[in-house]
């Protein structure tokens, strides 16, 4: 799979081509100043990134687990969450 870089002006001034290079398979990547900061991309590349990166997590998760590493139960979890977004909000 070839690989496409343009500066982000570029990317602006043919995002229909990109997006339809991304349909064919073909990624693009977005360079400022001459430095790659995002990307344009088939939704399979992505899903398949989002589905390993759940995976690694679970992964993750058991082996913690599995040497009796820390837990929490779902009311710390929510506080912490809800502690958070407030904080965020603020």
């Amino acid at each position: 799979m070839a690989e496409n870089s343009v500066t982000l002006r570029e990317a602006r001034a043919h995002l229909s081509d990109h997006i339809n290079q991304a349909e064919q398979g073909t990624p693009t990547v977005i360079t400022r100043n001459g430095v790659p900061v995002a990307a344009i991309v088939p939704v399979a590349d992505l899903e398949a990134l989002e589905e390993a990166a759940d995976v690694m997590l679970a992964r993750e998760a058991e082996a913690v687990l599995a040497e009796g590493g820390p837990t929490v139960t779902m009311a710390e979890l929510l506080a912490d969450l809800f502690s958070e977004r407030d904080e965020n909000v603020a």
